[in-house]
């Protein structure tokens, strides 16, 4: 065999699985393979001034790469079994959140140390949302930051690099079991393993998809999120951002009786674009650094979708919402919330005459047109209800992003080890359809890196 193990994926779950392995079994051969560019290399092209819109690079250095999607993300490490996946059902509440707490120490090492972790335990706001028929989740939240996240894997990375055989801008294009192990094919060339850990994160769906199409790796349908990014004026959501940063609020729609929650807050953030297979859609990010700080915050409303029997495609549902978006707008659709509830689309003269500044470079439009009605419905609820509890949410002038979409993997089937119905063969991170987040893609890498090392 080339390697002991071979990692498919340098996202959180490939990263962290690597790290613990070298921890515990430091004479261990490993290997990364990686899609993307190493970190050093990612650069996405737009700028605001020559270039303003996604022009869609071959690799796109904000969804891959060394840290994957969660590189350039707000770095958000949210410690909680209320959200964030399932991994607690498979490896148990206590230990999931041990090995969350765990990972938030590496970070710390690392360069996260002076970084505050917020929480929602005790918080008077709590009492708030549930008098106004919200419910704020329970979670402590490390914030590092876009900017300390990036220094953070920068040293880990320094740390790995010398341990680590890493393979960057290498596509895996198959693994299959042969005696002994797995071969893993990449263009012309062809490595073997004992072990192989796939950490694909949610880029990688379709490619996982045909994976466990071709190993015969029994799957289930997940669910999509589907909504939009809501950017207002910092002051509005001060008084939550300030004490708690992170709220993830739930709500249950009067109407239709769908939950709409709030998520990836950004307090003084930035709204950006995301290229996921071709699709152009919308995100957040938000800086430690007071000087790369805005004047607002921004952050996403979700309903989630299941689908029943006979449907099983439900991130083809959501692509076509977002390909529909696209098709409109040439990318991402702004709206001021007053447009929207009148009836009417967005302009240029329109978003101008703002009293917000929109951070994103985004064409104006109706998202009527865009979203089915029963989402939108519910968004436009939820918008009233948090105005409740964080007035001017409501106001005219706030804006909404279309669309934001979250694609979740297909479910796949493993044990409590995160093992394949293959020995040897594990899923990790995002790309199983189990974890939804930094913290529980992470905690996913290190429980199978602590099995392969036993």
């Amino acid at each position: 065999m080339n390697y002991d193990v071979i990692i498919v994926g340098a996202g959180p779950g490939g990263i962290f699985a690597a790290y613990e392995l070298m921890q515990k079994k430091p004479d261990l051969k490993v290997a990364v393979f990686e899609a993307g560019h190493a970190l050093d290399k990612r650069r996405c092209p737009i700028d605001g001034v020559k270039i303003k819109s996604c022009i869609g690079c071959k690799s796109c250095s904000i969804m891959s790469g060394f840290g994957g999607a969660g590189a350039f993300s707000d770095g958000k490490y949210n410690i909680t079994n209320d959200f964030g996946g399932t991994l607690y059902e498979y490896i148990g509440k206590k230990q999931a959140l041990e090995l969350m707490h765990y990972v938030d120490e590496i970070n710390l090492k690392y360069g996260g140390e002076g970084t505050k972790l917020y929480s929602t335990a005790g918080s008077r706001f709590k009492t708030m949302c549930i008098q106004n028929d919200l419910h704020l989740l329970d979670a402590s939240v490390r914030h590092l930051g876009t900017d300390i996240n990036y220094i953070v894997l920068e040293n880990i990375y320094a740390h790995l690099k010398d341990k680590v055989e890493f393979f960057f801008d290498t596509h895996v294009d198959s693994v299959k079991i042969i005696p002994g192990g797995y071969a893993v094919k990449c263009g012309d060339e062809t490595y073997s393993c004992h072990k192989c850990i796939i950490s694909v994160g949610r880029i990688g769906s379709k490619w996982m998809e045909k994976i466990c199409k071709d190993l015969d790796i029994p799957t289930k349908s997940n669910r999509v999120d589907i909504g939009v990014r809501v950017e207002l004026p910092a002051a509005v959501f001060a008084h939550l951002t300030d004490e708690l940063y992170e709220s993830k609020i739930v709500y249950r729609t009067e109407k239709y009786g769908d939950k709409v929650r709030t998520f990836c807050m950004n307090p003084k953030g930035a709204v950006v674009n995301e290229n996921t297979n071709g699709i152009i859609t919308v995100n957040g990010h938000s800086y430690e650094d007071p000087a790369r700080q805005t004047e607002n915050t921004n952050f996403a409303l979700l309903v989630s979708k299941h689908f029943s029997e006979p449907f099983k495609d439900s991130n083809g549902y959501g692509e076509s919402i977002a390909r529909l978006s696209n098709m409109l707008g040439g990318g991402v659709i702004v709206q001021r919330f007053g447009d929207l509830i009148r009836g009417r689309r967005s302009t240029p003269a329109r978003i101008e005459e703002a009293f917000i500044t929109p951070t994103l470079n985004a064409t104006p439009g109706d998202l009527s047109l865009v979203l089915p009605k029963r989402l939108l419905d519910g968004i436009i609820e939820m918008i009233y209800a948090l105005d409740k509890v964080a007035p001017g949410t409501a106001n005219e002038d706030t804006l909404l992003y279309g669309v934001e979409v979250k694609f979740y993997n297909m479910e796949v089937k493993v044990d409590e080890h995160l093992e394949t119905c293959y020995p040897g063969l594990y899923i990790i991170g995002d790309g199983s359809g189990i974890t939804h987040s930094l913290s529980h893609a992470s905690a996913s890498g290190i429980h199978v890196a602590r099995k392969i090392a036993n």
